[in-house]
C-alpha cells in the first residue's frame, strides 16, 4: 500500500487510511493505535522524523503503541494488524532498510512464538521492541568507538549531510581530547547539513559549512571523509543522501580515505536476490517552490557509492571492506535472511 499523496493533512491521510482498511476488511474502524501508527507514517514521509536510525526508532514504538492499544481479539487478528501497520510504515520511505528490518525482526518474533493470548502477545511485541532500541543503542556506542580511533589530532574531517551516528563517532573523539576540524556541505535541498553544523560547533569543534558544489574546491585541505548510510548492498555499495557518490569520487581524486559509518543493520537483503534498492524521489517543491510552469524539476532524495571508492565501513563489527558485507551479515544476523 503506497500513499502518493503529498499536500493533504495528516487528518486527510488517516481518512485515505481509513476508507482503505474499510474497503479491504469490511471493518467500520480503525482502532486509536492504528491511526498512531499513521501518524508516525506521515511523520517519516514529510521528514518530520528523519535519519535512517530515528525513523526505524520510531517504527518500533509505533508498533509498540499499536500492541498496547490493539483491539485485537485473538492471535490471528493481532498479527494482521501487525501486517497492516507494516505496510503503512514500509510506504512512508522506500530507502530505509534499517527501519524494515526492525519491524520484521519484532513482526518475526511474534510469528515464530507460540503464545495465542492478545496480551501475551502485546508484551512480546513491548519487550522485542525495547530490545531492539537497546542493541541499536549498544552498536552506535561501539561504532563510534572503533571510528574515533580512527581520528588523530589536527585532522580535518570532510562530511556530508546528517548522520546521528556519524556524529556521535565524532563527539566520542572529542570527549577522548582530540582537536580536530570539520568541513560539512550544506547539503541541499533539505538543509540537513546544517544539523551537523549545529551539534559540531555545540561539541567545540571548530567547524566550516560550505555549499555543495564547493565540495572539490575543499576536498584537498581534508584527511578523512565520513558520511552515513541509508541502506547497505549485497554488492557492497552504499545509499546515501544525494552527493555522495560526487564526494566519494572527489575524495578518490584527492587520495583521501573515504569512510562509511553505518549500523550493519542497514543492509537490504532483497539486493541478495537481484532486487535494486529503490531510490526515493521527493517533492520538486523542496527546490523550487515557485518553478515556472511546465519545468521539470527532479528531486532524488539519495544516490549510490560504488564500493571502489570506499575504504572501509565503519560498523559493530569494526572496520570492514564493502566487499565483505554479506559475509559479516550471515555471522552476526543471521535472521536477516529467513
Amino acid at each position: 500500500m503506497g500513499f502518493t499523496i503529498t499536500e493533504e493533512s495528516c487528518f486527510n491521510r488517516l481518512i485515505c487510511f481509513t476508507i482503505h482498511i474499510r474497503k479491504r476488511t469490511h471493518r467500520c474502524l480503525v482502532s486509536i493505535m492504528t491511526e498512531n501508527v499513521c501518524l508516525t507514517a506521515d511523520k517519516i514521509r514529510s521528514l518530520e522524523v528523519q535519519g535512517a536510525r530515528n525513523v526505524a526508532i520510531a517504527a518500533v514504538k509505533a508498533i509498540e503503541a499499536m500492541a498496547h492499544g490493539t483491539k485485537a481479539k485473538n492471535r490471528e487478528s493481532f498479527v494482521k494488524e501487525l501486517s497492516e501497520a507494516k505496510t503503512v510504515l514500509f510506504a512512508a520511505r522506500e530507502t530505509e532498510p534499517l527501519m524494515r528490518n526492525a519491524v520484521k525482526w519484532i513482526i518475526n518474533r511474534v510469528e515464530d512464538s507460540d503464545e495465542r493470548g492478545v496480551e501475551a502477545l502485546g508484551a512480546l511485541v513491548s519487550s522485542s521492541s525495547r530490545s531492539f532500541q537497546k542493541k541499536l543503542e549498544a552498536s552506535i556506542e561501539n561504532i563510534a568507538e572503533i571510528g574515533s580511533r580512527r581520528i588523530r589530532d589536527g585532522m580535518v574531517i570532510f562530511t556530508h549531510c546528517h548522520s546521528s551516528t556519524s556524529s556521535h563517532l565524532l563527539g566520542k573523539a572529542r570527549e577522548a581530547g582530540k582537536t580536530f576540524e570539520v568541513i560539512c556541505t550544506e547539503t541541499r535541498p533539505a538543509l540537513q547539513g546544517r544539523i551537523t553544523a549545529r551539534e559540531m560547533v555545540e561539541l567545540g569543534i571548530k567547524t566550516t559549512m560550505i555549499v555543495d558544489s564547493a565540495a572539490r574546491s575543499f576536498m584537498n585541505v581534508a584527511d578523512m571523509v565520513i558520511v552515513g548510510a541509508d541502506a547497505l548492498t549485497s554488492e557492497g555499495n552504499i545509499i546515501n543522501k544525494i552527493g555522495t557518490s560526487n564526494i566519494a569520487l572527489l575524495a578518490y581524486e584527492a587520495r583521501k580515505p573515504f569512510y562509511v559509518v553505518s549500523e550493519l543493520l542497514k543492509f537490504d537483503p532483497n539486493t541478495l536476490c537481484g532486487d535494486y534498492e529503490k531510490i526515493e524521489e521527493r517533492s520538486p517543491l523542496e527546490v523550487w517552490t515557485e518553478a515556472p510552469e511546465n519545468l521539470i524539476i527532479r528531486n532524488p532524495a539519495f544516490d549510490i557509492t560504488r564500493r571502489d571508492y570506499i575504504h572501509g565501513v565503519i560498523c559493530e563489527e569494526g572496520v570492514i571492506s564493502p566487499h565483505s558485507i554479506v559475509e559479516v551479515m550471515h555471522r552476526r544476523y543471521p535472521w536477516v535472511f529467513h
